[in-house]
């Protein structure tokens, strides 16, 4: 079965939270694995699990609560999301399998520019030379993922100083376009798009559909209960 894969542009976060949970929600054992490709407004987002003093000093940028694990990070233009909402059980991989196709597809896509990126076990996301270019925040339900990854492409990185990213007191940021890789966005999107669904082991025909429809008003902010979180 043939992933789709959705190029949703740039997207306040709120809607398409909302919209990973009403397709996880809605969902049968049919239905094909969807992949969103989108960028986000500035917004702060914190875990079920966070913990307010790593918000030093959000500013202007708002903070919204939400239902993955862990602790804080930032959002905002000139870095791509990308939410796999991938059915786990089906393709028989656990989370930490999830994890590690993330990482190996950014690890590729920075390779391809002359980067030399990895992962950490005890710290997953992508680093290079110790700082971090793209962070994972995950969320299983029903043994299906929401949430995903945040790749800094080319974006301001200033409001992660106002932050402990990911909990991580003076964890360094870096993007792509300052360790010398000229993508913007969609771009990149194109770019890492092959290369996850390779490290999924799912197909793909080629082809960007357009966002879903929109999700209707939840029952409140954590309707969906999951089976585990995860977020780093």
């Amino acid at each position: 079965m043939n992933a789709l894969l959705r190029w949703l542009g740039r997207s306040g976060y709120e809607p398409a939270w909302r919209a990973m949970q009403a397709f996880t929600d809605a969902r049968g054992p049919a239905t094909p694995d969807e992949i969103w490709f989108l960028e986000h407004d500035r917004v702060f987002t914190q875990g079920l699990n966070g913990r307010a003093e790593h918000l030093l000093a959000p500013g202007d940028i708002p903070v919204v609560g939400i239902d993955r694990g862990g602790q804080v990070t930032y959002h905002g233009p000139g870095q791509l999301v990308v939410y796999p909402l991938v059915d786990l059980r089906r393709r028989g991989i656990g989370v930490r399998e999830l994890v590690v196709a993330l990482e190996n597809a950014v690890i590729a896509l920075a390779a391809a520019h002359g980067i030399e990126a990895a992962g950490r076990r005890d710290a997953p996301g992508v680093y290079v030379r110790g700082r971090k270019l793209a962070s994972i925040g995950l969320r299983i339900r029903r043994g299906c993922s929401y949430h995903g990854l945040a790749l800094n492409v080319d974006m301001d990185l200033e409001p992660f100083s106002r932050i402990n990213p990911c909990g991580m007191a003076g964890l360094a940021m870096t993007q792509l376009r300052e360790l010398g890789a000229a993508l913007d966005v969609r771009a990149a999107a194109d770019a890492l798009a092959p290369r996850l669904c390779g490290a999924l082991g799912l197909g793909w025909d080629g082809g960007w559909l357009a966002a879903p429809d929109p999700a209707p008003p939840p029952q409140s902010a954590t309707s969906t209960t999951p089976l585990a979180v995860r977020s780093w």
